[in-house]
């Protein structure tokens, strides 16, 4: 497996973490939102929003991540034949 699997796995991790500060954006965001539909802005509503988008990109990170581990898993097998051939 070469470093650009690697590098595409840590890009899909990096996107799936929320900064603290982005967290926080993210949440005057809800505020603002659930107030301009006359809602009231709730601690359960909140956590909700978020963690569809953490399903949303765990989906993302696991695609990548099995991505990566297909890949190193075939590189593994081509590497074992390699060594049986010139082995034997």
């Amino acid at each position: 497996m070469d470093n650009q699997d690697y590098n595409k796995a840590e890009n899909a991790v990096d996107q799936a973490k929320w900064k603290a500060e982005d967290l926080a954006d993210r949440a005057k965001d809800y505020i603002k939102d659930t107030r301009a539909n006359d809602e009231e802005a709730t601690h359960e509503g909140w956590l909700d929003r978020a963690k569809d988008n953490v399903s949303d990109a765990w989906e993302d990170t696991k695609d990548a991540a099995s991505d990566a581990w297909e890949k190193t898993k075939d590189w593994s097998e081509d590497a074992k034949a390699e060594v049986r051939k010139t082995t034997n």
